[in-house]
């Protein structure tokens, strides 16, 4: 067990679970999309739904999506700052399955694009994602994290694992997926996750993006500690 299971994270208040996790989860959705977004669809599920203006979880979903962190001293005001910022939220309860009860579906748009992520804050400001445009995905933003959809072919995976490798890169973990799950069939899309000790380098990355295998690719930061 780490320090900040035993003492918590640093943040704004009133609650690990429902603040410090939801802004990480939001930063995390933020980071699928190249521009920063300007509108949110949120399905809050479980006791995310039921607490969500009491414990602040609104704010810091609102919060991450606009780039703050959990102890942004402007994370209580983060409602007028996305409205300022011309970012439009929607925040609507929904029962998203047998899942987390801290756990929220982001459908975000921005700069031409979409994309949705679906993840759960587990407790003491910890958090975990588990699907992701359609692909079953799992990390949990404690390190730069990869995402590469794919055409689910012989060897792709050892290509982009190379590549890595050779700027220096090692892998913390892998999972991969097709899409439908156990239903996907091979030789269609696919999606992995890599947790990554460190970031690549951006030549890396802009080579792995224009593999012919490789059809979208996004670098999400370690949100648990310094920067995003």
């Amino acid at each position: 067990m780490g320090l900040l299971e035993v003492i918590g994270p640093v943040m704004i208040g009133p609650s690990s679970s429902h603040t410090a996790g939801a802004c990480r989860l939001a930063l995390l959705a933020r980071h699928t999309l190249r521009a920063p977004p300007t509108r949110a669809a949120l399905t809050l599920h479980g006791s995310f739904a039921k607490t969500a203006r009491g414990h602040g979880t609104d704010r810091a979903l609102a919060a991450g999506l606009l780039g703050l962190r959990p102890d942004d001293e402007r994370l209580p005001g983060a409602l007028e700052h996305a409205a300022a910022a011309g970012l439009a939220l929607e925040f609507a309860s929904g029962d998203l399955g047998d899942v987390h009860p801290n756990t929220v579906r982001f459908r975000l748009g921005g700069g031409g694009e979409t994309a949705e992520l679906v993840g759960s804050s587990v407790g003491g400001g910890l958090v975990r994602v588990f699907r992701g445009g359609g692909f079953e995905i799992n990390f949990t933003g404690a390190y730069p994290t990869l995402l590469v959809r794919h055409t689910d072919r012989a060897g792709v995976i050892a290509t982009v694992a190379r590549v890595l490798a050779d700027d220096g890169v090692n892998i913390a973990t892998l999972h991969s997926a097709r899409e439908n799950g156990a239903r996907g069939r091979r030789g269609g899309a696919a999606m992995m996750s890599l947790e990554l000790e460190t970031p690549p380098a951006p030549h890396v990355l802009a080579y792995l993006e224009h593999l012919g295998a490789v059809s979208w690719l996004r670098l999400l930061p370690d949100v648990m500690g310094g920067g995003a």
